[in-house]
């Protein structure tokens, strides 16, 4: 099922995967990454960073239930639409970079 989702991202996926691949950002990410019983559209395992991509359908309920599995896993949730991608991409690129930084400096701090 990832690697089928891997070969059919939205338009705001493939826009914000340009960005991120290749530790672009000075952190290396992954497209559907398998977590628990979860996929999640990009996963960076250092620091614990999922980008989560939504659409108009996507359920509220479920994106909730989404979120603390994948917290339950150590992982901070940052979710963009497609929509935000695609008229700021590099808003969307700067809120990744800033969280990247804080989630580095707060693991530091320990």
């Amino acid at each position: 099922m990832a690697w089928d989702q891997r070969r059919r991202m939205t338009p705001g996926e493939a826009r914000l995967w340009t960005v991120i691949r290749r530790g672009r950002l000075g952190a290396r990410f992954r497209r559907q990454v398998p977590i628990g019983d979860w996929i999640a559209d990009f996963a960076c395992f250092d620091p614990k960073l999922v980008i989560e991509v939504d659409d108009k359908s996507h359920d509220l309920k479920e994106a909730g239930s989404r979120e603390h599995h994948l917290a339950t896993h150590g992982y901070t949730v940052l979710r963009f639409t497609n929509r935000e991608i695609a008229l700021n991409v590099e808003f969307t690129e700067a809120d990744i970079q800033a969280t990247i930084e804080r989630l580095r400096d707060a693991h530091h701090e320990l």
